[in-house]
């Protein structure tokens, strides 16, 4: 496939180059293929034999690599099986790279126009399928992965060794553009592939396909080593056209680590819009409390006033209700003397009720701080109603793309009933961690694990996939046997403790996950009510969400 350099200056030189051209794309902000993407890809690659039976024995004439675009059909060069097309005598074989034995394929399609070959299994593998970039890319980091022969003859391995699983081997480079060649698409790379990696996977920085490598450029001297990958222009239609639907994924590339810093920023943005808003309402309750202040010492001003004020009038009062009975009793007029002598009694104690009933300064406090506990009151009751929990019932969920994170497909939205005792769908309970309400799914058919978390107070719903190794599921089965997942609606020490298990299971997981998808869910609308008839014998249950 390719001429290998033997003198060690140019390829010296040659090294230099890559390095050089790899600094320069580091330099302008490319990002790097995610090696646990990679990992999870690499699932799906297989080793792709040419066998020759003799008499009991098997033997292995050459191979190639391909990978699955469905859990029982695979994807190479047609030049890869082209020496078992020719000849009858020999048999097409797929090694998986992990977990269980080589098993014979049959040729589906063949296109030797843009040198692509589709194959079946003639037993199941349940491959993980790899999912195909709906975007055909001329920049940015890129990842071959194959089982190039030079290094099987590096490891000594020998024909039999080679219908064992073995992992694939992993290399690295950039796209350096589109070009068509021999009359289809292809993508030029630098991502290095020898004899071997023919039919395997040209993959993208989240671990999608954006190629099948095919061959590479005759290199001499100094020049620098590309390489050929049949792009997807090509590759989405053949796959169609032979009744396969892959999965295809057109989003952007972002890593797990953008996301988490854009959530930190979210969050930072949102404890500054919240520590603003707080600043916004005390400036508020002080200018209140400034208003009111004056309010309250005006008001006590004018009622300690208006006190004296009365108490100067009925001690004038007093003092003419007093000469007046003085006068009349000298007179000898005893009656009139006697009811102005109890007038004159009357008006001092009035006052000196009105003197000492009058508000002093100390009352502006208590005033103030009852104004401020009522409106303190009115408040809470104001702001506890602008965050709004989706709450229980039937909700409608529709996904976040700019918090999300898809590496193969996801639906855009999904429905989820919800109870207060965390249980989804009436089937599945969550376990409880704190304030978090999360389920960790373990399937047996899946090499992959999913987190799944809801918070009913926002109506956040998360779902975090890891894709694995058969390696590490293994573990992860084992530990997720150790514990029995509740009933829905056993009880709140039940949640509690499922929350408590599914550590065993979250211990076990990478530090992030290959795909997030992030939901925000609210209520779905009350479905109007049909009139009922007349003669009506019960409505009919809607089924459930």
């Amino acid at each position: 496939m390719t001429n290998r350099i033997e003198s060690p200056l140019p390829r010296l030189l040659t090294l230099f180059r890559l390095f050089m051209l790899t600094a320069l794309l580091l330099g302008t902000g490319q990002a790097q293929a995610d090696p646990a993407d990679i990992d999870a890809a690499a699932r799906g690659v297989v080793r792709v034999l040419i066998i020759e039976r003799n008499e009991d024995d098997l033997m292995a004439v050459s191979h190639g690599t391909g990978f699955a675009v469905s859990p029982e059909r695979i994807v190479t060069n047609a030049h890869v099986i082209q020496e078992a097309r020719n000849n009858p005598d020999l048999s097409i074989g797929i090694v998986p790279s992990e977990g269980g034995n080589a098993v014979y394929a049959r040729v589906v399609a063949v296109s030797p126009r843009n040198d692509l070959a589709l194959l079946a299994t003639t037993s199941p593998m349940n491959l993980p399928p790899l999912t195909i970039a709906g975007e055909v890319l001329d920049s940015g980091a890129v990842s071959s992965v194959g089982y190039p022969q030079n290094v099987d003859r590096a490891q000594g391995l020998g024909s039999s060794d080679i219908f064992r699983p073995q992992p694939p081997v992993k290399s690295t480079g950039f796209l350096a553009g589109r070009r068509p060649s021999r009359e289809f698409d292809t993508l030029l790379h630098t991502a290095p592939i020898a004899r071997g990696n023919s039919g395997g996977p040209l993959l993208d920085e989240c671990g999608r396909v954006t190629g099948v490598n095919s061959f590479g450029a005759q290199s001499g001297g100094s020049d620098a080593e590309f390489f050929f990958a049949v792009s997807t222009r090509e590759l989405l239609p053949f796959l169609r056209a032979n009744g396969i639907t892959p999965r295809v994924n057109a989003l952007p590339c972002r890593s797990i680590a953008e996301l988490d810093a854009a959530e930190r920023e979210r969050a930072g943005q949102a404890a500054q819009e919240a520590r603003q808003k707080a600043a916004e309402q005390e400036e508020v309750l002080a200018r209140r409390r400034d208003e009111a202040q004056r309010d309250i010492e005006f008001a006590v001003l004018a009622e300690r006033e208006n006190g004296m004020a009365l108490a100067g009038l009925l001690l004038l009062l007093a003092f003419g209700a007093g000469a007046f009975a003085f006068i009349a009793w000298e007179r000898e007029a005893r009656t009139p003397a006697m009811a102005a002598g109890g007038l004159a009694a009357l008006a001092i104690l009035g006052a000196g009720y009105a003197w000492l009933s009058r508000p002093d300064f100390g009352a502006v406090a208590e005033r103030l701080e009852h104004v401020l506990r009522r409106e303190m009151v009115e408040r809470e009751s104001v702001t506890s109603g602008v965050i709004e929990p989706a709450g229980t019932g039937a909700l409608a969920c529709t996904l976040d793309l700019a918090r999300s994170r898809i590496i193969s497909e996801a639906d855009e939205s999904l429905t989820l009933d919800w109870s207060a005792e965390g249980c989804a769908d009436s089937a599945t309970q969550f376990g409880r961690s704190g304030d978090d309400w999360l389920r960790v799914m373990v399937p047996e058919s899946e090499d992959a694990v999913s987190v799944q978390r809801f918070d009913p107070q926002t109506g956040e719903y998360r779902v975090d996939r890891y894709l694995l190794s058969r390696e590490r599921m293994q573990r992860i089965r084992q530990a997720r046997e150790g514990y029995e997942a509740p009933e829905c609606r056993a009880g709140a020490a039940a949640a509690g403790a499922l929350g408590t298990s599914q550590n065993a299971v979250l211990s076990l997981l990478p530090d992030r996950p290959n795909e997030r998808l992030a939901y925000t869910c609210a209520a779905l609308p009350a479905a109007p009510s049909e009139p009922a008839s007349g003669n009506a014998q019960g409505g009919e249950t809607p089924p459930a969400l």
